[in-house]
């Protein structure tokens, strides 16, 4: 069973991960974040593979969308519930390296490279050390973001509304 709880060592998780039951399945451990930056650790389960037997790519991309999501989102604020403004994705893209397999323990290192108003860059290296303890950089991530008024926080609009 995957651990159902997403843990800095043996602290608190970061506050927008508090309601967070993908990134909880993932199994993720949050080793460090900072203005801008985050890594995130998770070994890949046999549950995460694709039909080939490899780690299947909806994983790599989640687990590399999570380390995104904590640089863009500093600690402050508290739960993603709470906060009045938020930064999701406008849109990511994903080169995949090289394969990764169960038991691979992946490491993802996040950094803003550009911002302006609103919007900014962030990219995301995903690395697999194998149990046999080679390593490689198995994912290049690039997400752009966005910040926006907080849906959850926000009264109900039309669908036609904007809300960025």
């Amino acid at each position: 069973m995957a651990d159902t709880d997403v843990t800095r060592g043996t602290a608190p998780a970061h506050p927008i991960l508090v309601d967070d039951a993908a990134s909880a399945w993932l199994g993720i451990d949050v080793l460090d974040t900072g203005p801008g930056t985050a890594r995130i650790s998770m070994r890949l389960r046999p549950e995460m593979l694709n039909g080939f037997g490899m780690g299947h790519g909806g994983m790599v991309f989640a687990f590399a969308d999570t380390a995104f999501a904590l640089a863009c989102n500093p600690e402050g604020g508290g739960s993603a519930l709470e906060r009045e403004t938020i930064t999701v994705a406008a849109g990511a893209d994903v080169t995949f390296m090289a394969p990764t397999m169960a038991g691979d323990l992946l490491t993802a290192s996040a950094e803003h490279r550009a911002g302006n108003g609103r919007s900014g860059v962030y990219d995301i290296e995903v690395r697999s050390e194998r149990p046999d303890g080679t390593a490689a950089v198995v994912a290049l991530f690039r997400g752009r973001s966005r910040t926006i008024r907080n849906p959850a926080r926000t009264p109900s609009e039309s669908p036609t509304e904007s809300r960025a």
